[in-house]
């Protein structure tokens, strides 16, 4: 199959659609299940190239839940914790897959933007994946395989038009890359580079050591960015982002957007948000919600009288600013990765604020002196790349 008939492009008006293969060759995909839409493979094309950078450099299966052409959340497949499996709703799943914890690992840190995610992942799709997915609002799935369990749980999904996609994992595009804006044809060699330790080994802190547990997550911090719309920066932890900042104009919104995103992963940790007497009737993503509305600034919007008995069946406490300030200071160890350098210290100082301890990024700016003497205030391990890795 050279060519494939979309319903239309990014939106409804935008007719004909399709995706073909120029050089006359065949499509590198199948399509399993359901329709799939323009943004569907612009998801999946950009999730199967990080899932499949993340197994190569970490020899861990990996899963990516995509939204809007960059990543929601990304990670490989480490066990949970118990008070993860909580967080992420599995906890009524019993033992897990690699490959389905790295899905609920990608799903569940930022739950609110996989909210209809597409999803990829490196390995053949097993059943404890497709039960997670199943249960999901998501709008499809690309893999390099399903096993015949898996299978028949997706077609279940959205009365049947759920969109399943077989990846060829021996497909290689050509070096050069085109595409068209405003009618002009755009050429560019592809962005081939390894992420790896090589690109890792010049620290230029006082404080030089990177654990290995570190340098994972650096290299997952950097390969999330890889496929993410810049401006970007990624906060990782424990083998997963916890914290994605995407598409803003500026480095420190960036940092902000995506320290605030983990240090919601925290607080949602945190034993008054894992207590929290929710309803039996609450949907997931409603939950969600007000989980997200209980640990913000407009916490009033789901504890005032007449709203939190939609929800809890009982009033919680308020999470004072206070007890949410001491329970984030015990966050450490997270890893930082910035997908071109910091032009402003003030960008370590927000980092500092949701425990980074790690940090890599290309260096270049006329004040790296400064950034790295902020680095070396709160004792933090620096990275310098030298390579930046925008992504449009």
């Amino acid at each position: 199959m050279n060519e494939l008939q979309l319903k239309y492009g990014c939106n409804p008006n935008q007719k004909p659609s399709r995706i073909y293969m120029e050089d006359g060759s065949d499509l590198p995909i199948q399509v399993l299940n359901g329709r799939p839409g323009y943004i569907n493979f612009l998801d999946a094309f950009n999730g199967w190239q990080l899932v499949r950078e993340l197994k190569k450099e970490t020899g861990l299966p990996a899963a990516t839940s995509f939204k809007h052409v960059s990543p929601a959340g990304a990670a490989v497949g480490l066990p949970l914790t118990d008070v993860l499996r909580k967080i992420y709703w599995v906890d009524d799943q019993g033992d897990l897959s690699p490959l389905a914890c790295a899905y609920a690992r990608a799903r569940g840190a930022d739950r609110m933007s996989s909210f209809g995610d597409f999803i990829a992942l490196s390995d053949v799709c097993d059943e404890d994946t497709a039960r997670l997915i199943k249960r999901e609002v998501s709008d499809g799935v690309i893999a390099p395989g399903y096993t015949d369990e898996a299978l028949s749980l997706l077609r279940q999904k959205k009365k049947g038009n759920y969109v399943v996609i077989q990846m060829d994992e021996n497909y290689r595009p050509a070096p050069i890359e085109h595409k068209q804006v405003f009618g002009i044809t755009f050429e560019q060699g592809r962005q081939e580079l390894a992420i790896d330790d090589a690109l890792l080994s010049n620290v230029v802190t006082k404080n030089k050591e990177i654990p290995p547990e570190a340098m994972r997550d650096l290299k997952i911090a950097l390969i999330t960015l890889k496929y993410t719309q810049s401006n970007s920066v990624c906060y990782v932890k424990d083998g997963q982002a916890i914290g994605v900042g995407a598409g803003q104009q500026s480095r420190i919104h960036c940092t902000r957007l995506a320290g605030s995103k983990a240090d919601n992963w925290w607080l949602r940790q945190n034993p008054k948000v894992l207590n929290l007497p929710f309803r039996a009737d609450i949907h997931r993503a409603d939950r969600d919600n007000a989980i997200d509305l209980y640990i913000g600034d407009e916490y009033m919007d789901v504890l005032a009288d007449g709203a939190w008995e939609r929800i809890f069946t009982e009033k919680p406490d308020v999470f004072s600013r206070s007890e949410k300030r001491a329970w984030l200071d015990q966050m450490t160890d997270v890893t930082l990765g910035s997908d071109a350098f910091f032009p402003f210290s003030d960008n370590i100082e927000r980092a500092h604020k949701s425990g980074v301890k790690y940090i890599a990024e290309p260096g270049g700016s006329v004040r790296d002196d400064a950034v790295i003497d902020c680095c070396d205030k709160y004792d933090m391990a620096m990275a310098f790349t030298g390579i930046r890795l925008f992504h449009h």
